[in-house]
């Protein structure tokens, strides 16, 4: 049962956003998902109420608890949004279950220097867990002097950057009725199904 987290201990950087999609894209896989949120403002969770009975069926469970990785039989994939500042027993047990873990990335200062500190605790904690990291550039616009310098950045990293997904409103009135890109005709959200399809291949 693969099991994907998306971490960064910076709040507001996406990782619900990323985490709704990867779970609406297995689910349109006919896979049955668990997206589990360890977040206490269950962002998540709000979400899921919002998702229409028509749509492929995402599971949910408060996965707020020490026990963050044990959902219920039957469960083929988990996607497990998490909390900004998570560190500790709760990162411990996290990475421990963890086959992949997604990383969001924003242009900014304050979220590079953040993500520059987890990412090097990661690597410590990596030489003892065989962990599938990579990051995702999250609302970047190509034509910026921060998108520049988010690629400088992330060089350091020495860790693979998958794709940038650009600033829209798709993504805010999917979230609105419950859904994802992978929800709907395909025509409607054609450019950003083709700046995920980094990440479904990393996911596969």
């Amino acid at each position: 049962m693969p099991i994907v987290v998306v971490a960064n201990p910076k709040g507001g950087v996406g990782k619900s956003t990323l985490s709704t999609n990867i779970a609406g894209y297995f689910a349109r896989q006919g896979h049955t998902v668990m997206l589990g949120d360890a977040d206490r403002q269950q962002s998540s969770a709000v979400w899921l109420r919002q998702r229409p009975p028509q749509a492929r069926p995402i599971v949910t469970w408060d996965a707020s608890a020490v026990d963050v990785l044990r959902p219920p039989r039957g469960t083929t994939h988990v996607v497990l949004d998490t909390p900004a500042g998570l560190h500790g027993r709760q990162l411990k047990e996290t990475l421990k279950r963890a086959d992949k873990l997604l990383i969001p990335l924003q242009p900014s200062l304050f979220d590079m220097q953040a993500t520059k500190d987890f990412v090097d605790d990661l690597k410590d904690r990596r030489r003892a867990a065989d962990l599938d990291i990579a990051v995702v550039g999250m609302r970047v616009d190509e034509r910026t002097i921060a998108a520049e310098r988010l690629r400088a950045f992330v060089e350091e990293l020495d860790l693979p950057v998958l794709t940038h997904l650009r600033d829209t409103q798709n993504y805010v009135r999917l979230a609105m009725q419950g859904l994802t890109l992978f929800d709907v005709l395909p025509s409607r959200v054609a450019k950003d199904l083709k700046a995920w399809e980094p990440i479904t291949a990393w996911l596969d």
